[in-house]
């Protein structure tokens, strides 16, 4: 297993938001995290990236525990992630965007590289170039030199996808992806999520979206209540009495 998640458990005074949760995904697959609103889905994302420590329960990566790391460690170690709400640099360019995400990995830092010469660092032209390619398989390399404020929607999703990747992540967290999208925007997304997957990039993601889940997803882990009630592939999940009842408190299946 790529992460693995041991009896997490997180208090916020006399709430419990997750409570002894365990799953492990695997290399090269999406896996969703589902569940009704409160459910604990983005308390564990927090989890996994330090942004919250657990209060009891280990968070492990390639079998090495990452539990207690700062959000910053966390993402040098090769967890990154996007958010529900947009987090771009409105005012920045698509490409500048891009290249933020690269510098986390970069020797020179986000700081200094914006503050050398572009035309004199290796590593800036290296970076310039990785991110353009970025760009170009997302399908925004016409737009790299706009700010991405004036980017639509459904590009800026993928524009904050394509950031994400520029880290070289292990593995990306997105915070329900199809967020806002109509049905068009929400079909490339998720065409662009089953590419990123065949070459080999690892997924979980939050989504609502239960057409995009059944899709993209290869392994689905179902919370309530902050506890997990099931995990299994889409079609074991889409008729689990438990998925079912806590979704819709009645016996019909997922659409």
């Amino acid at each position: 297993m790529l992460l693995e998640l041991h009896r997490i458990t997180k208090h916020f005074g006399g709430i419990m938001a997750v409570k002894h949760v365990c799953f492990g995904v695997e290399e090269a697959k999406i896996t969703a995290l589902i569940g009704p609103n409160g459910a604990g889905k983005t308390t564990i994302f927090n989890l996994i990236t330090g942004t919250y420590q657990p209060d009891e329960g280990e968070v492990l990566l390639e079998g090495k525990t990452i539990t207690g790391m700062k959000p910053y460690k966390t993402a040098q170690a090769g967890v990154t992630r996007t958010f529900q709400n947009l987090q771009l640099f409105g005012s920045m360019t698509v490409l500048e965007n891009v290249m933020t995400g690269a510098y986390l990995q970069g020797k020179k830092g986000f700081v200094k590289s914006f503050l050398s010469s572009p035309e004199r660092s290796t590593e800036e032209k290296k970076i310039r170039a990785e991110s353009l390619k970025l760009l170009e398989e997302v399908g925004l390399a016409e737009s790299a030199g706009l700010p991405a404020a004036v980017l639509p929607f459904g590009q800026q999703r993928l524009l904050e996808i394509a950031r994400a990747l520029a880290s070289q992540p292990k593995l990306i967290l997105l915070d329900e992806p199809a967020a806002g999208l109509n049905a068009a925007e929400s079909e490339i997304l998720t065409e662009y999520l089953k590419k990123l997957r065949s070459q080999g990039m690892t997924m979980i993601m939050i989504e609502h979206d239960m057409e995009t889940v059944m899709e993209a997803a290869d392994e689905i882990v179902v919370l309530n209540f902050g506890e997990v009630i099931t995990q299994g592939t889409p079609a074991e999940i889409q008729a689990h009495p438990e998925v079912i009842k806590a979704y819709l408190g009645e016996d019909e299946q997922i659409a």
